[in-house]
């Protein structure tokens, strides 16, 4: 069993659906990848150097025996390295390479002595693109995309880009579901991923009365139902789980669920954030604008160092 895809601006085709490993201990992801491709049937894993466990990663892809060109393996260039991009390709192993957040900082979450995150407010996004862009010519990478990028971030990049973002990696839920981003994705030709797309631990979204009931109608799962929900949108979903049995019904129940809602339960799901549940689970305290809707974390200001 394995996922549908989505051919990506390139040609390059992403299974829709692919294991998340952020926040999973490197003791723990070495035999959640090696269970999701040996036995699950996945064929996609989203990795980045800031989630410690890359070395792990790779050793989980090697004891499940598949050939390493048959995954989609995606990896991400961290703020600290963003002058930088060769040298920390080098070090892990991606077919899709992203640019995480839309910061450049100078160890992962370095601050100053006013408790601030130390970013380089001097940095140009459209340098880290450009450096991108030349990995692709190299061969180095297959494609290139971004993550955590408003319409306000990609403004910066795009006018002088020679290469389009395959992707932008965004928090995507039923409660923040982002359409206008979403709609301006789709204008560019950009495929969007969805990191969290259950919620955080324990998230409300699992016990939705409107995500229940759509569950009971068509005889689901409300896990089914919410990654069925992105998949429907044409969005790329990346569970989190290090639990066998999750990491097999995250992608055998979003299969089966495939087709099933109907236009109303779409549009319900799809009004579930403007009838007052929109809520973001992720919101580091970067001290820029972002330039995201909703956005309700504290916003420092940058020192005068």
């Amino acid at each position: 069993m394995s996922a549908p895809t989505i051919k990506l601006n390139n040609g390059e085709e992403i299974p829709v659906i692919g294991l998340g490993t952020w926040q999973s201990s490197p003791e723990q992801v070495v035999a959640a990848v090696a269970y999701a491709v040996k036995e699950a049937g996945y064929r996609h894993i989203d990795c980045a150097w800031g989630y410690n466990n890359e070395k792990e990663v790779g050793e989980g892809i090697k004891q499940s025996g598949v050939s390493r060109k048959d995954i989609f393996l995606t990896s991400k260039l961290w703020g600290t390295r963003h002058s930088e991009v060769e040298k920390a390709l080098d070090e892990p192993w991606p077919i899709l390479e992203l640019i995480t957040w839309t910061v450049r900082n100078h160890p992962a979450f370095p601050t100053l002595p006013n408790g601030l995150r130390d970013v380089d407010h001097s940095w140009k996004l459209s340098d880290t693109w450009s450096q991108m862009e030349a990995m692709v010519k190299k061969g180095k990478v297959k494609s290139i995309g971004i993550s955590n990028f408003s319409v306000k971030k990609m403004e910066e990049i795009l006018p002088t880009a020679t290469i389009i973002p395959a992707v932008n990696q965004l928090e995507l839920h039923p409660y923040n579901p982002q359409h206008e981003l979403l709609a301006y994705l789709r204008s560019k030709g950009i495929v969007a991923q969805a990191y969290s797309p259950l919620g955080s631990t324990n998230s409300p979204l699992l016990k939705d009365e409107v995500v229940l009931n759509i569950a009971q109608k068509h005889s689901l799962q409300p896990s089914d139902v919410l990654l069925e929900w992105l998949v429907a949108h044409d969005v790329v979903a990346l569970p989190k789980s290090v639990t066998p049995s999750r990491i097999a019904s995250n992608l055998a129940g979003t299969l089966t669920a495939v087709g099933k809602l109907d236009k109303e339960d779409i549009a319900e799901l799809d009004g579930l954030a403007a009838s007052g549940k929109q809520k973001r689970f992720i919101m580091p305290p970067w001290p820029v604008d972002l330039g995201f809707d909703n956005w309700t974390a504290p916003m420092p200001q940058p020192s005068t160092k």
